[in-house]
């Protein structure tokens, strides 16, 4: 028989303090990816580190949505305190004292100074899903009816699904799309759509399509259209480009489409863009984005990729402005000193001689005087 078990560590500096409150009494109701959020908001809080929503949901193959229901869980149970911007964009998360079943206290306490605030001010990217309770439950499907899928409407969408993620799906991938196209009632213009916006973000698990299409799903969005105004709308790189534009509005679907070319078709990074934008605000009131545009697309014509690549060009720019300012003035002065030699051949120097000289003989004038 086995007895007791001593438990040691040699942890020092590099650990995380967790409260046995929260092993005892707060962990055992908690699902996985909501421990998981709460853990490793205290990890960053311990290092000083900020982090933010999108980063949380790559952390641990989450959604967004996911990610934001487990913070406002903890928020339910008074673990940590949510801050908002006008715009309710989530700006700050606060850890709270923990405290036992008997002195439990709900929300953040006005006077209570917050431990630390662990939320870095990155935007979400995508929509924060609404909690409904009529989302279709995920039928366990037979082999019977994956086959039947197969080799009826879902054909086409499997040989789709097989290009973009690059394997043969296993029954249960296969069962995920049946699911989406039936049960969530997708078309097959939206199920394309969203299997490439899982690709496009290096999501290629099957559990990560799923959950975002119950989120399209609870916003009502049937159509790829629908789909790219609400990721644009909650997508912080275009946010962020927007702003710095000068443009307060939400993008619209076709403001998005241009933005996300710079980032995907030209392939530059966020500090090239945000320079590129710096430039257009100091030049142009009018036809931003257009402005913009022109820059960016000259830059990637000459390869650029650095801000030292930038400053090459601007320095090549302004020499060649001087280069041609001085072959200007030169040609300027060569054609003044041409027209003064001109002007002085053949003659003394007077302001007259630019005109042509009358030449008279006078003896034959005073002769014809004399005849008459």
């Amino acid at each position: 028989m086995m007895g007791r078990v001593t438990i040691s560590s040699t942890c020092g500096e590099d650990s995380t303090y967790v409260s046995n409150i929260f092993i005892d009494e707060y962990m055992q109701d908690a699902n996985d990816a909501q421990i998981k959020i709460y853990l490793y908001l205290l990890r960053m809080m311990s290092a000083n580190l900020p982090t933010s929503v999108p980063a949380l949901a790559d952390k641990f193959n989450h959604t967004e949505s996911d990610v934001l229901r487990s913070l406002k869980y903890w928020e339910k149970k008074g673990l940590i305190s949510l801050e908002y911007d006008g715009a309710q964009n989530l700006t700050g998360i606060h850890m709270e004292d923990i405290t036992s079943s008997a002195s439990r206290r709900y929300g953040r306490r006005r006077n209570d100074s917050a431990t630390r605030s662990v939320l870095s001010p990155v935007a979400s990217a995508e929509p924060e899903a609404q909690i409904v309770s009529d989302v279709p439950a995920k039928p366990s499907y037979s082999a019977s009816q994956l086959k039947a899928f197969k080799q009826s409407e879902g054909s086409n969408l499997l040989f789709i699904a097989e290009q973009y993620f690059g394997r043969t799906l296993t029954p249960t991938e296969m069962s995920t799309v049946y699911y989406i196209h039936d049960e969530l009632g997708f078309s097959d213009d939206l199920l394309d759509y969203l299997m490439q916006y899982c690709v496009d973000n290096h999501k290629k698990d099957f559990r990560y399509m799923e959950k975002v299409a119950i989120n399209w799903n609870q916003q009502s969005i049937k159509t790829p259209k629908q789909a790219r105004a609400e990721i644009y709308k909650h997508d912080s790189d275009i946010i962020t480009i927007m702003k710095a534009l000068g443009m307060e509005n939400s993008p619209t679907e076709k403001e998005g489409t241009f933005i996300r070319k710079w980032r995907g078709e030209l392939g530059f990074s966020m500090d090239i863009i945000l320079e590129a934008c710096d430039r257009t605000v100091m030049a142009t009131q009018k036809n931003r984005l257009k402005y913009c545009d022109s820059i960016l697309r000259s830059w990637h014509e000459k390869g650029v990729s650095t801000r030292e690549d930038i400053a090459r060009l601007d320095a090549d720019f302004t020499a060649d402005l001087k280069k041609r300012s001085k072959a200007s003035v030169s040609s300027i002065d060569t054609k003044l000193r041409l027209s003064e030699s001109s002007i002085r051949l053949g003659g003394s120097q007077n302001r007259f001689n630019q005109f042509q000289q009358n030449t008279y003989d006078f003896v034959e004038l005073e002769k014809k005087l004399l005849d008459n």
